[in-house]
């Protein structure tokens, strides 16, 4: 992403996000059922030709609106009946939600649970529901009602029936409205926080007053008594909240801070791994050598791999060979198997000089589809292991999914124009769908030339592996084309645009940047303006074309910045030229160390990913053969990453 690293993809779900040109007009009964859909979202009901919709794909559609609008009115039965009726589309779970919302609104709480599925999706209904169970299921509605109470925020007004009703029977009492002052403390939630202090009764009112005191100055924390309310049941949720708002501001303050409090106060053995968890963590990301000692003996009583991670980069930046192998081996199982990690024990036990055990890591790792597995692979000569899907499938099973009923709503959605409602529709049935059917699903999409649709139907339906749907041969001609013209790879042009648009031509990310390969606005014009097409303008950026014709030139502008090194290219297309210079003089390393030394952990991703991508692509365009193909270039692999890697400054 030129010149912006803090930029994320728009929610791909949206319409707007994945508007994708029509491959047909509306007409006949479509016409008639595009004008329902419109009148019905109106509440225009006298505006609709029943004759002409009756029947209709659609018609589900228009009568969503029509019942949703009677509600709380409409009966339960209606309301089931509608859900039976669209069981297989995304209007059957909206009605249920709707109507679980607007009867528990209404207090029809009978009502609420005839509809209801077990427990709902959402936090308000989730609130009207278990309130609905409290006459008949007390103890589940209870138990359900504390864990919608403890949170550290505030809650939808929806909740308010169930916590009062809860607080008169006893089931929210005092110690649990110290538990949520105590969370919404650490979520910096200060008004919640004064709320709910006003709530405590007097025998807490000592307590109230250390929170406020500590609040206003941290270091009284070891100044508090040895039992903070009543009978110290206070203890745990008031120094686990304490000591992790003061590691945000001073780890190694926490720290001794946690030293003095835990020599003369029992504290459970959940409340000192989390208090614990919370100073490795912040000391960690501060990278606080002075505090190895402790964060090695304490990182043995954590299973959270991110602060596992966390150690092990810092041994790898800091060339600590053993401690990396020692992090490496108490990480947890699935954290330690990752390539990554493989790869770096396979690099300590290598220049510790057990070349055999490190050969084992190296080919632990290389069994995956990963940066890592890719130059694991490279060190001990085996070809890349891709892990792919073989999906076949017959003509007849291929003609069947056109008649599938979401299907045929999908394209007649996309034929009236109404690009976001399809989207929801499909991506419905593959989260429902058999693995094989939502794999039918995939294949309709790529026979349809639906790129981005195609993505998003193998991430929605975990289809890891089905490689070919997960990277679509989408805009070849076009990567080939300016690939070419600006002397880039296409390969690594296609691997920047499937990481950054997922493949979506219309993405627009929140910082602003747009299309395949998400230029911002001023880069777009900076860079069109350079080879003479001038500035194409917000929607001109979006034509996929335009846009690869920009983003090639501009990451060939990066490349030859890097002397021809595309990690450090790819880094600056999403983190700024600017940020990668600096990386590059802090220090001369190998390739593998500044991919670690990499500041932020989106560009640390981002770069593995694109060659990754660019590897999976090229293999793909090899009939899904990874011989003659490299994830890095020998000069990429054996340069010194450091200043010298500037052509111009």
């Amino acid at each position: 992403m030129p010149l912006a690293f803090f930029r994320r993809c728009a929610p791909v779900l949206t319409a707007t996000a994945l508007c994708l040109p029509l491959t047909a007009p509306a007409q006949g009964d479509d016409y008639a059922v595009g004008r329902a859909l419109e009148a019905a979202r109106n509440g225009q009901y006298s505006q609709i030709n029943e004759a002409a919709i009756r029947g209709h794909e659609l018609a589900g559609y228009v009568e969503y609106y029509r019942l949703r609008d009677r509600l709380p009115a409409a009966s339960a039965q209606e309301v089931l009946t509608y859900i039976a009726s669209n069981a297989d589309a995304p209007m059957g779970d909206w009605m249920r939600e709707q109507a679980i919302l607007r009867y528990g609104k209404a207090g029809r709480y009978s009502d609420v649970l005839a509809v209801a599925d077990g427990e709902p999706e959402t936090t308000a209904q989730q609130c009207y529901y278990y309130t609905a169970l409290l006459g008949q299921s007390p103890a589940l509605a209870a138990a359900g009602g504390r864990a919608l109470w403890t949170v550290g925020t505030s809650q939808p007004d929806a909740c308010d029936s169930l916590f009062s009703s809860l607080r008169s029977r006893g089931e929210i009492a005092d110690l649990q409205i110290w538990e949520r002052m105590m969370l919404a403390w650490e979520e910096g939630q200060s008004g919640l926080v004064s709320y709910l202090g006003r709530q405590l009764g007097p025998s807490w009112s000592s307590a109230v007053a250390a929170q406020r005191s500590v609040d206003s100055n941290p270091s009284m924390i070891t100044r508090i008594g040895n039992c903070v309310g009543p009978d110290c049941a206070g203890n745990d949720a008031f120094f686990e909240a304490a000591l992790s708002s003061a590691a945000r501001d001073s780890s190694a303050a926490a720290l001794a801070a946690w030293q003095q409090v835990s020599g003369t106060r029992a504290f459970s053995v959940q409340a000192s791994q989390e208090i614990e968890h919370d100073i490795l963590y912040h000391a960690l990301r501060r990278d606080q050598r002075q505090m190895l000692g402790w964060i090695d003996s304490a990182l043995a009583r954590q299973t959270d791999g991110e602060v596992f991670e966390l150690r092990a980069r810092l041994a790898i930046r800091d060339r600590d060979w053993g401690a990396v192998e020692r992090t490496v081996g108490i990480m947890p199982a699935e954290t330690q198997a990752k390539a990554r990690w493989q790869y770096w024990l396979g690099r300590a036990l290598a220049l510790r000089g057990d070349q055999a055990a490190a050969n084992a890591a190296f080919t632990r790792a290389a069994g995956q589809r990963d940066f890592f597995a890719f130059v694991a692979a490279d060190r001990i000569g085996q070809p890349y292991n891709l892990n792919m899907e073989d999906n076949r499938f017959s003509q007849a099973e291929r003609a069947q999914v056109a008649s599938w009923p979401t299907v045929r709503r999908t394209e007649a959605l996309l034929r009236i124009g109404q690009e976001g409602l399809a989207n929801l529709e499909w991506y419905h049935a593959v989260a429902k769908a058999s693995p094989r059917d939502a794999r039918l699903m995939a294949d309709y999409a790529a026979n349809r030339d639906w790129p981005a649709r195609l993505v998003q139907t193998t991430i929605v339906g975990k289809m890891l592996d089905a490689l070919p749907y997960r990277f679509p041969e989408a805009y070849r001609e076009d990567f080939q084309r300016w690939g070419k013209a600006n002397g880039v790879d296409p390969y690594l042009l296609m691997g920047i645009a499937r990481r950054e648009s997922a493949y979506n031509p219309e993405a627009l990310s929140p910082a602003g940047a747009r299309g395949l390969m998400q230029l911002m606005p001023g880069t777009a014009a900076l860079v069109g303006r350079k080879i003479g097409i001038g500035d194409p303008g917000p929607y001109g950026v979006l034509d996929p074309q335009t846009n690869i014709r920009l983003g090639s030139a501009y990451i060939s502008d990066m490349i030859d910045r890097y002397r021809g090194n595309r990690i450090a290219a790819a880094a600056a297309y999403n983190a700024g030229p600017g940020r990668v210079d600096n990386w590059l003089a802090s220090a001369p390393m190998e390739f593998d160390l500044f991919m670690e030394h990499i500041a932020f952990k989106e560009t640390r991703r981002y770069v593995r990913a694109v060659l990754e991508y660019r590897v999976v692509f090229e293999s793909l365009a090899n009939g899904g053969s990874t011989q003659g193909v490299s994830v890095l270039t020998p000069n990429e692999r054996n340069s010194r990453y450091d200043a010298s890697l500037l052509a111009r400054r």
